[in-house]
């Protein structure tokens, strides 16, 4: 089986599950659940908690910021390169705030895929139809095979 059909299989294998258990430590602390993948795209739910927040009780961008950020290389992943790829920017613009108890909905779309540069936007909106945060993010291909890292 390609390596693109086994990642896509992976996380097709995780919707409508808790995404705990992921290579991404920080990204299993967020309590995300997985709701759609295909190749290219990414949708998972978060809720708002008070450990995700600021001292004005609203989400904190960090933490957006890294919501963002995980779905992307969820979804990159998903896309199937034999080699680890990583972030080398992340442009978040915060637009609205979101509240403890919040669902929100992050996705992440592929715009671009090159040989050795992937471009991505995401965003994360809430219930209400309201805009949180959107980001646009590029992944650079690392010279690290995904099987040579236990991936």
């Amino acid at each position: 089986m390609e390596s693109e059909n086994q990642s896509l299989a992976y996380f097709k294998a995780l919707i409508g599950k808790k995404l705990d258990q992921t290579p991404s430590p920080a990204g299993n602390s967020l309590g995300g659940t997985l709701l759609e993948v295909e190749k290219g795209y990414m949708k998972v739910s978060y809720e708002v908690t008070a450990q995700m927040c600021n001292p004005a009780k609203i989400l904190h961008g960090g933490i957006a910021s890294l919501m963002i950020d995980d779905v992307i290389g969820m979804a990159n992943f998903a896309a199937g390169s034999p080699y680890l790829m990583t972030s080398i920017n992340l442009n978040v613009d915060f637009l609205s705030g979101a509240k403890i108890g919040e669902k929100l909905e992050v996705s992440a779309k592929l715009v671009r895929s090159g040989a050795n540069l992937n471009h991505w936007e995401a965003v994360i909106i809430k219930n209400s139809g309201k805009i949180v945060a959107k980001a646009s993010s590029n992944m650079i291909k690392t010279h690290l095979k995904l099987t040579e890292i236990g991936l």
